[in-house]
């Protein structure tokens, strides 16, 4: 089983900042609003709201989750094996959730789970658990990147409850619908090249739609990895009040 890094936030108080590279755990005292983000690898995550569990882009088979409760809402942003894995969901047990995931996904997967599937286009919203998800697009900007991931095809995810609002990006670069976002406690920000955008990008949008925690993830790309480092670097000196959180998204790589 993997170790468990994670974050316990309370959102109702100011949020704590991290030193060092990575942090393993943090947490704040006692709010009606508490929020865990266990990285599991790469875009996969486990984020715990309350008592609602959700699965973030569930990869890595079955035994990536052993420890964790089963999912209420599992959310899936693309096509790609690093977000849309089908053996994964067909091994966990998924039975209680409910699974929103963009058309180009939902094409992919076989009937049985068709009754537990929510399609969201670009712009939908629906709500589930208490939680309402608006899905935001995210694409590629730069010319040679195109391929990767056109508009419409996948969605990042903004989450809304009791006033709190976490963004999951996806894959995706500094696009306007990023940068418009607005009010977000939370963000999960992507960047890796060639697929989705350099350090310098990511910031450059966080200090436009100005979050008040940003997590670099999916920070793994071919053949370097990004330097989350530089990232918190730009990101706090343009403005020193965003926290940055440096979480493991890579346990089992070494990086």
């Amino acid at each position: 089983m993997k170790t468990k890094r994670y974050l316990t936030l309370n959102l109702a108080l100011v949020f704590l900042s991290l030193f060092g590279v990575f942090a393993q755990e943090s947490s704040v005292s006692e709010s009606s609003e508490e929020i865990k983000i266990v990285p599991i690898e790469h875009a996969t995550a486990v984020l715990k709201w309350n008592d609602i569990t959700i699965y973030i882009d569930p990869t890595g088979g079955k035994e990536a989750f052993e420890g964790f409760q089963k999912p209420d809402l599992i959310l899936i942003t693309d096509i790609h094996g690093d977000h849309f894995d089908l053996e994964t969901l067909q091994e966990l047990d998924t039975h209680k959730a409910k699974i929103m995931v963009p058309q180009a996904v939902a094409e992919k997967m076989p009937e049985t789970f068709t009754p537990q599937i929510d399609v969201l286009d670009n712009g939908d919203e629906k709500e589930r658990y208490g939680i309402k998800v608006e899905a935001i697009p995210m694409y590629n900007l730069r010319e040679e990147a195109l391929k990767f991931h056109q508009k419409g095809r996948g969605n990042g995810y903004v989450l809304n409850k009791n006033g709190k609002r976490i963004y999951i990006s996806g894959d995706t670069e500094d696009i306007p619908e990023m940068r418009g976002l607005k009010d977000i406690d939370i963000a999960l920000v992507c960047m890796n090249l060639p697929y989705t955008m350099p350090v310098e990008s990511a910031a450059d949008a966080v200090l436009e739609f100005k979050p008040k925690q940003v997590y670099p993830y999916h920070y793994r790309g071919r053949p370097d990895v990004s330097d989350v480092n530089k990232f918190k670097r730009l990101v706090n000196d343009g403005n020193p009040a965003i926290d940055v959180v440096q979480l493991d998204w890579y346990p089992n790589s070494g990086y």
